[in-house]
């Protein structure tokens, strides 16, 4: 395990235990603040799980990304907006997808200068075994009962949203 991965660790334990200190104990619940940790501290280990699969298939975690991205055809410009970065960023990340062969460009029916991305079914595969490879996050989530599945991914759908602008 590298330093960066260590101090990484180290820093996600510490906040999960400063983030649910008194909320633990049922005493009294969480502060923005604290909610605002844990989660932070829950999207970093996820986002080191994915990227650790995803290297080991040999992409980028953005390039992973916009493979999950693409699950439908998404023009470019959308594509961009999907992972948070600047269009012309998405074109050096689409050209490695294509001649990887795990996604292509077409022309949109209504505009052909606007592009189109389309994940190929190799694509589809690879994604699908990077998901599958993510062990830390499985173990996860399969550790939570019926219930605590249900309400997170409740309270995901309530948040997600507000955070997104989109509510």
């Amino acid at each position: 395990m590298g330093s960066t991965t260590t101090t990484a660790a180290t820093t996600i334990a510490a906040t999960s235990t400063a983030a649910t200190g008194a909320a633990a104990t049922g005493t009294t619940a969480p502060t923005t603040a604290e909610l605002m940790e844990a989660v932070a501290a829950v999207g970093t280990a996820y986002f080191q799980d994915f990227a650790g699969a995803a290297a080991r298939h040999g992409l980028s975690s953005s390039q992973a990304k916009a493979l999950g991205a693409v699950h439908e055809p998404v023009p470019m410009r959308a594509l961009a907006g999907r992972l948070g970065c600047d269009a012309s960023n998405v074109t050096g990340i689409v050209d490695r997808l294509e001649a990887l062969g795990l996604a292509h460009r077409e022309a949109a029916a209504g505009d052909r200068r606007v592009k189109i991305v389309v994940i190929t079914e190799q694509g589809r595969e690879i994604l699908d075994l990077i998901r599958a490879e993510m062990a830390r996050t499985h173990r996860a989530f399969d550790a939570m009962s019926e219930e605590q599945r249900l309400a997170l991914h409740t309270i995901c759908r309530q948040v997600l949203p507000v955070l997104t602008g989109r509510a």
